[in-house]
């Protein structure tokens, strides 16, 4: 097999495809199994902050006494954090590949000390899955933004371990934010995150979920901004996900300047047998091209190297369809 070791925010990395956070990396035999089909890392199951407060309110007695609410509230976080602690310990235990935290947080407030906890338990990195909805019509957009950045450079601060942030795609100057990013000493960003989106069940005229997977197509836009961002940004490693569904996914976005690409969703579809199936797709890709590493091809088709990069920032079909009547 060709050699698909790869670097990322500073660990070492059998393989370029990471198995996503999800429900399936809540698992430690799952997780042993990802590790034997050839996963470079494992992203645990998000430790929502949002989860964590639902689940203490619904606790809450609603008769009006604050100390009563404080210790709720104070014990659903410290069992939330006590079971996660305990799977990033037990998959530690199991697997020799990174094992890497996930924290879905929307402030700096407790979360500070949990990543202190997560980085004593045994993580080898911690990804920041941060996301709100700016729905403050009088709020300026710099306010949204410097929440990432006092978060970032809050756990930078706090914790010894390599941090990364997966964000959106919503930000008006993505390019502007992640060499912020970069610059306060965030590792790496993962590109783009996957949102809950709802939708209107029109027959029962009641809220329901959209589609909760990816679909190949969804590659396009990460694609082009992990191009981009790669070629503008070069100091900070870029792990992609979304919209990868087999081995060329994978060979796509190494070529655009990724370090490595998350899978989540094919998982849920056709099994982690997947991973597998893209690293052995990658391994025929680059014997076939003649490569001995990924860093020999990594990047090769980025904004910065290939010969026209404008068709990165092109957004409008008119050129390709003007002549058609």
């Amino acid at each position: 097999m060709a050699n698909i070791e790869v670097k990322y925010i500073g660990l070492t990395l059998k393989s370029p495809v990471i198995a996503g956070s999800s429900g399936l990396t809540s698992s430690v035999d799952k997780i042993r199994q990802m590790e034997r089909e050839g996963a470079g890392a494992v992203i645990l199951k998000s430790l929502f902050e949002e989860q964590i407060n639902y689940e203490a309110g619904s606790l809450m007695t609603g008769h009006g006494y604050p100390e009563a609410e404080d210790y709720i509230l104070n014990y659903t976080k410290s069992n939330s954090v006590e079971e996660y602690l305990r799977l990033i310990e037990d998959a530690k235990k199991n697997v020799s590949i990174p094992v890497i935290a996930s924290i879905n947080c929307v402030s700096s407030r407790d979360w500070l000390s949990f990543a202190k906890k997560i980085e004593e338990a045994g993580a080898d990195a911690i990804e920041l899955n941060v996301f709100f909805l700016p729905y403050d019509k009088n709020a300026p957009s710099a306010k949204y933004e410097d929440i990432y950045f006092d978060l970032a450079l809050k756990i930078k601060k706090y914790v010894n371990i390599p941090v990364s942030m997966k964000l959106g795609n919503h930000f008006t100057n993505i390019l502007s934010v992640i060499e912020k990013l970069r610059g306060i000493g965030i590792d790496g960003v993962v590109l783009f995150n996957r949102f809950y989106e709802p939708d209107i069940d029109i027959d029962n005229m009641k809220m329901v979920s959209a589609e909760v997977f990816s679909s190949p197509a969804d590659i396009r836009h990460t694609l082009r901004w992990i191009a981009i961002i790669s070629g503008k940004v070069p100091r900070i490693d870029i792990s992609a996900s979304t919209g990868v569904h087999n081995g060329d996914g994978v060979i796509k976005q190494l070529l655009a300047g990724a370090q490595t690409v998350q899978v989540c969703s094919v998982l849920y579809k056709n099994g982690i047998e997947e991973i597998g199936k893209m690293n052995s797709r990658l391994d025929e890709w680059m014997k076939f091209k003649n490569f001995k590493s990924v860093n020999e091809f990594r990047g090769k088709m980025s904004y910065a190297k290939i010969e026209d990069p404008a068709v990165y920032e092109r957004s409008q079909f008119m050129k390709y369809f003007s002549s058609i009547h």
